[in-house]
């Protein structure tokens, strides 16, 4: 039944996906098991698959226009921050990656700023696109964000800003590059350097002192489509150069649903709490790991 609705909604991405390289909607047919048996041997292989050129050059220039659009409403923060997003502990070592900070300067257009009649917003609530990352990640299905602030999100980096060393709050995280900047921006990535079972703090040390003998390093386009295991691998952008924007699509599913990241955190990102995050504030809340955000 779900199938037939998929294919029935075929229309909405037409011309926003290139389905012919792609036939996400035809994930049962001999090229879909393909596509999806491909993805999951390179995101088990490192913890990202980049599918090029997912978007066809004709939607590329409505795409970049919206993110456009939208940048001059990214919050921009500049603050110093560990891997985790989090206070220092002054009971380790400076050296510590708890006590390791660096400059996050970037911007994040919320999602309650993006409006259902977006390109982007359409293509992150529909069924056959959200059908497509569950497969690919091998869940049954995934959820979209209960949280109106990071369920969609356009980052916006400009010159000078960077996103250093961190990790994601979710498990996965599927993202879209629609403007590259004229230099610098580079995504790099250290593959499952921790796990639900342990943080890996030494080799996280490691990797921020220098090491990158076990980086990987992204030259992402406009039009790539990205899914990353960013809650298990330490990563970054790096500086962007020049005086044009870099702009990338965040689309934030779970695998269970409800799920609102931590009013703390929306804090920080998005200088704003919605009365979501004030309620958990009061309440609480618990996460299904023992991770550090």
């Amino acid at each position: 039944m779900q199938s037939n609705r998929i294919q029935e909604d075929d229309t909405s991405l037409q011309g926003l996906i290139d389905l012919e390289r792609y036939p996400i909607h035809r994930l049962e047919g001999d090229r879909g098991r393909e596509l999806i048996a491909e993805c999951r041997q390179q995101l088990g292989q490192d913890g990202c698959v980049v599918l090029k050129g997912f978007v066809p050059k004709e939607a590329l220039a409505r795409l970049e226009q919206e993110t456009e659009r939208l940048s001059p409403q990214a919050h921009y923060n500049q603050t110093e921050t560990n891997p985790y997003n989090s206070d220092a502990d002054p009971s380790l070592p400076a050296s510590h990656p708890k006590n390791r900070f660096d400059d996050r300067t970037n911007g994040f257009v919320a999602g309650d700023r993006i409006d259902g009649d977006t390109i982007i917003r359409q293509v992150y609530s529909h069924p056959g696109f959200q059908h497509f990352i569950a497969s690919v990640v091998g869940m049954d299905e995934i959820h979209q964000y209960a949280d109106p602030l990071a369920d969609l999100v356009v980052n916006v980096l400009r010159e000078g800003c960077q996103h250093p060393w961190h990790y994601d709050t979710n498990e996965f995280i599927v993202t879209m590059m629609t403007r590259q900047s004229q230099g610098g921006g580079r995504f790099e990535y250290a593959p499952g350097i921790r796990s639900p079972e342990g943080e890996s703090f030494d080799e996280v040390e490691q990797v921020i002192d220098g090491d990158r003998s076990r980086l990987k390093s992204l030259d992402l386009q406009p039009g790539d489509l990205q899914v990353f295991f960013g809650r298990y691998s330490l990563h970054r952008v790096t500086p962007v150069e020049g005086d044009r924007e870099r702009h990338t699509v965040i689309f934030a599913y779970a695998k269970e649903p409800g799920f609102i990241g931590r009013p703390e955190r929306a804090k920080r990102i998005f200088g704003r709490m919605a009365p979501v995050h004030e309620r958990l504030l009061q309440e609480g809340m618990q996460r299904s790991d023992s991770l550090a955000d």
